[in-house]
């Protein structure tokens, strides 16, 4: 899919490798999120002061935010091992009994799309996080066999992207439920500062408040774009990352000023031109632009409505005024302002 290789895409990449060198390895050196890692610092020293595991932890928000960089670092701060999987990977309930019973005390297991967990894993974990303890069926019919296996105290550290797709039983069996919220941009323009020290590639404040403002306000984003202007400063010999090299290589990289990208505007540019700016259907977009469905309504959508150039209705997708000015259009269509006014609502999530 076209979503797989663009540059504004939050998802971890292949070209994203570098990326773990770029994670803070502290709550201190953390930016962003600041009440989440004020009250995760509280929690850690709590537990570490009790002598006792720190309670499950979900993470949850958009990808990017740094879910994963903050499991790890609770690892870390708890002076503890770290064993992290992904939730599609566990097929089997042996798979779940062997990471749960290679597990030493108070060790954290970091399991990222949680809610892509198989019901039938699922029930096996509700013991575990609750009684410390798995229930494992040996055989078949009349001679199968239930055996106990108690397991070390630990911290269950789940990750998701899908916050509703979660059974309310799973839910509620954690403890400590965090929701990540998109960065500020002064946040992100010190990651930005931070991640070029690291990769040895002096940058000007203003290309780093450039770099802020054009990252969709995720900092995986901001990374990537980062080492592809940095790119761009070294061939054409620059000493530094300015605000010129930075325009210039966004601007070759199709990124523009609100962060959006090629397809980003192709979207909005069939529903203003082709439908008169909406109600229109995600299926009649998909045909328009040559796009999936899910593909619109997984990676492109969900940036459009939250920078309000995009809103969903009942009837159908609707360009807002926002979008008309941004693209550089002459807003005239009545549907689109009785939907700004809020004649037509927007969905439920």
């Amino acid at each position: 899919m076209e979503n797989l290789s663009r540059l504004v895409n939050a998802d971890r990449l292949s070209e994203d490798r570098e990326e773990q060198s770029l994670r803070p390895s502290n709550l201190d050196e953390f930016v962003g999120q600041r009440k989440i890692v004020d009250n995760l610092r509280v929690f850690i020293q709590s537990a570490k002061m009790r002598k006792n595991p720190l309670d499950h932890v979900l993470l949850a928000g958009p990808p990017g935010l740094g879910k994963t960089t903050l499991a790890f670092i609770i690892a870390k701060e708890l002076g503890v091992n770290l064993r992290a999987t992904s939730a599609p990977v566990i097929d089997k309930a042996g798979d779940l009994a062997s990471i749960l019973t290679g597990l030493e005390e108070n060790d954290v297991l970091f399991l990222d799309e949680i809610h892509r967990l198989s019901p039938a894993i699922e029930e096996i974990l509700y013991p575990a996080m609750e009684d410390r303890s798995l229930d494992i069926i040996i055989g078949q019919g009349v001679g199968a066999k239930t055996i106990k296996i108690n397991l070390s105290p630990f911290t269950l550290v789940g990750a998701t992207t899908r916050t509703g797709l979660l059974t309310s039983a799973l839910r509620d069996r954690f403890g400590i439920p965090l929701r990540l919220d998109y960065y500020e941009i002064d946040d992100l323009k010190n990651i930005a500062d931070r991640s070029a020290r690291i990769l040895g590639t002096p940058i000007s404040e203003e290309a780093a408040a450039e770099l802020a403002r054009r990252s969709r306000r995720t900092p995986r984003i901001v990374n990537r774009l980062l080492k592809r202007v940095a790119d761009f400063a070294v061939v054409e010999k620059r000493p530094s990352i300015d605000l010129e090299i930075t325009r210039f290589a966004l601007d070759r990289l199709d990124i523009d000023v609100l962060g959006l990208d090629e397809m980003d505007r192709k979207i909005l540019s069939a529903i203003i031109d082709k439908y008169d700016g909406g109600p229109v259907g995600v299926k009649t977009i998909a045909i328009s632009v040559g796009e999936e469905i899910d593909t619109l309504e997984d990676f492109y959508e969900p940036f459009l409505v939250q920078s309000g150039l995009l809103n969903r209705t009942p009837r159908g997708r609707v360009a807002t005024r926002g979008a008309y000015e941004h693209l550089g259009k002459k807003y005239t269509d009545a549907r689109g302002e009785a939907a700004e006014a809020g004649l037509f609502p927007e969905e439920e999530e």
